[in-house]
């Protein structure tokens, strides 16, 4: 009996000797040794590691990639709208040693520490542009720039900002029916100019069809009774010789074509027996 007892004993104490001599830094994690508060070592790889119990504590920070939901805030746009922006931050603990310098190792200090950088640095990068511009493709680059500058500012703090991103960006209840109201106005009135330049380029390229085509009649026209006094004059030239050379034959031949043209089938002419043009039928034998 006396015997498990002290070994009881011996076991006890080894165990609480192993845990007061050692300590064990897990993969997630990263770890600093601090002597009366002052950071001596870093470990950084996992596993098992020794201390001098009672001088030195252990600090752990996370090692992991983090996500920190910033508290929605209100942000006033160039043209003077409010805006509640809800965003989020992904980072991790870039340098221990400042990191533990700086928040004490706490997570919520460093949380604290990047929802006022990040919110500062976007509230002041957004007022400079407009509702349509930040809801635009616009705002990726916006992000990057405010990633850029909170980045540059927590490294003081070991903290390594990796992205920014916006989750939602809404308008006040009591003002987001009037901006929507307006927004539609303004692109109705966009509208309807469009639509008031193009019945206008409509009808000046109708107006200059018709006139083309008033022109192109014009010329048609023109060029026709051209070719037709042309024709007449040479028509009137053909018959001149003709006559020329025989006017008595010409004479004969007119009457023959005027008999074909007016003596048709049930055709009746009424004149007088002396008629000139009856002089032709009148030679013509009896049959």
């Amino acid at each position: 009996m006396r015997t498990l007892i002290t070994f009881a004993i011996v076991a006890v104490a080894l165990i609480v000797a192993f845990n007061l001599f050692t300590f064990t830094v897990d993969e997630t994690q990263k770890a600093a040794v601090l002597r009366f508060g002052e950071i001596v070592r870093i470990v950084e790889e996992p596993g098992l590691n020794f201390k001098v119990p009672f001088v030195q504590r252990i600090v752990y920070v996370e090692d992991r990639v983090l996500s920190y939901d910033i508290q929605p805030r209100d942000i006033l746009t160039s043209d003077q709208v409010r805006l509640v922006i809800d965003n989020y931050a992904i980072w991790r603990v870039g340098d221990p040693r400042r990191f533990i310098e700086a928040t004490g190792g706490r997570l919520s200090s460093a949380q604290s520490r990047i929802d006022d950088l990040v919110y500062s640095d976007l509230r002041n990068l957004l007022a400079k542009h407009t509702l349509e511009e930040i809801v635009s493709e616009m705002r990726r680059d916006f992000l990057q720039q405010v990633t850029e500058l909170s980045r540059a500012k927590l490294q003081e703090f070991g903290i390594q900002l990796i992205d920014v991103r916006i989750k939602r960006a809404d308008l006040p209840t009591e003002i987001e029916r009037a901006v929507f109201a307006r927004m539609r106005s303004d692109r109705e009135r966009i509208a309807a100019q469009l639509r008031a330049e193009g019945d206008e380029q409509s009808r000046q390229i109708r107006s200059s069809a018709d006139r083309d085509v008033e022109i192109l009649l014009a010329e048609a026209r023109r060029q026709a009774e051209q070719i037709r006094g042309e024709g007449d004059a040479q028509a009137l030239e053909i018959y001149a010789q003709a006559y020329n050379q025989d006017p008595e034959f010409y004479r004969f031949w007119r009457t023959l074509e005027s008999y074909r043209h007016t003596l048709i089938e049930d055709t009746r002419i009424i004149l007088t027996t002396d008629s000139d043009y009856l002089e032709f039928l009148e030679r013509m034998p009896p049959p």
